[in-house]
């Protein structure tokens, strides 16, 4: 089971908005809007992504890691060491 789960729904709703905020964005441009208009749009979208990132992020540690640790040995590695990925690919974008 996801750690994400119990919010799924509401991981959706967030996410359906990011993607009406998307194609809001490509509508700006097919429209020959502004460019820093739309700039301050993709920028908006980048800040609810990057908000979802965390939040899954935060249902990972809280969920998969921890119950990893619990059980110990390969596993624990293996999810710390995914978590430490995750984190740094979020941190380079």
């Amino acid at each position: 089971m996801a750690g994400y789960s119990g919010s799924k729904d509401a991981y959706l709703a967030r996410l359906r908005r990011v993607e009406g905020q998307v194609r809001g964005i490509a509508k700006m441009v097919d429209d020959d809007k502004y460019c820093i208009d739309i700039l301050t749009q993709v920028a908006a979208a980048n800040r609810a992504l990057q908000s979802v990132a965390l939040a899954l992020l935060d249902d990972h540690l809280g969920h998969c890691v921890v119950e990893a640790a619990r059980t110990g040995g390969e596993q624990e590695q293996l999810k710390l060491k995914e978590a430490s990925e995750a984190i740094a690919r979020l941190v380079r974008s």
